[in-house]
């Protein structure tokens, strides 16, 4: 079994896959740094990344495909799926192997594949965008928490410091412990070893919320409460449109941790 290795940056997965092509090396196994596995038999060879092999990668995948299809696979990548690397590396083979574009040829199963995690992580990160309720803490900066299902943290950072560009805000994937820190200079990726937040609701704890933020979530419930008009009330239609798992970090459905179950 061929096992190569690299450090879980996109940089070096495209970097992999110009050495593979340079040893005419085609793997088993893709392995991402840290992934806790072992294999009997199989040595693991790690690629270290070379920031100009990557970037010849990421010519040819727009060159034989195009931008769109390009920043499709970076998104799929940065999902963390751990199958991830192996399908778009095969995606790959297959746009050098074929004659014409195969971006749209959802016959071919690795196209197909990214085709549906794209739009998986898509869909996660554009509820991660709708559903970011900022708290605002004693230092007059603002806060929001969360554990996404994938990694889209960098998918949707953009969209926050272009609409917040003169706040100062931190937005926190709990799960993956990592976040970004944007002030009226730059956005920066931050991580702490302890986090003052219920890691349940992601909202943080007393003593650093503004002294208004409490009585600020409570009125905006009770708008949302005022504004519902109950005999029209879809329960089946809201869960498609608001997943459950979502609710926790709402204000307007858990107010001092009771979910709501409307």
């Amino acid at each position: 079994m061929t096992i190569l290795g690299f450090d879980n940056s996109f940089d070096g997965f495209l970097t992999l896959v110009f050495e593979s092509y340079r040893l005419r090396i085609v793997p088993d196994v893709i392995a991402r740094a840290g992934e806790n596995q072992s294999w009997l038999f199989s040595n693991l060879v790690f690629i270290p990344t070379e920031e100009e092999k990557a970037d010849r990668v990421w010519r040819k995948i727009i060159e034989k495909t195009s931008k769109e299809n390009a920043d499709r696979i970076y998104r799929v990548f940065v999902s963390e799926v751990p199958e991830s690397a192996k399908m778009i590396y095969e995606f790959i083979r297959l746009m050098n192997e074929k004659p014409y574009n195969i971006e749209a040829d959802f016959s071919l199963p690795p196209v197909l594949a990214i085709s549906k995690l794209h739009m998986k992580v898509a869909r996660e990160a554009d509820r991660i965008r709708m559903f970011t309720r900022f708290q605002k803490t004693a230092e007059n900066s603002y806060f929001a928490a969360f554990s996404p299902q994938y990694n889209v943290l960098p998918l949707i950072i953009p969209h926050f410091s272009d609409r917040f560009a003169d706040q100062d805000w931190i937005i926190y994937d709990l799960k993956r412990n990592y976040g970004f820190y944007s002030n009226i200079e730059e956005t920066v990726r931050i991580s702490f070893d302890k986090l003052p937040v219920n890691p349940v609701t992601g909202q943080l704890e007393e003593p650093y919320h503004d002294p208004d933020e409490r009585q600020f979530q409570t009125l905006w419930r009770k708008y949302y409460e005022s504004i519902t008009i109950e005999p029209r009330r879809n329960y089946k239609l809201h869960r498609q449109m608001l997943p459950k798992r979502f609710w926790k970090y709402l204000p307007e459905k858990n107010c001092h941790g009771n979910n709501s179950q409307s």
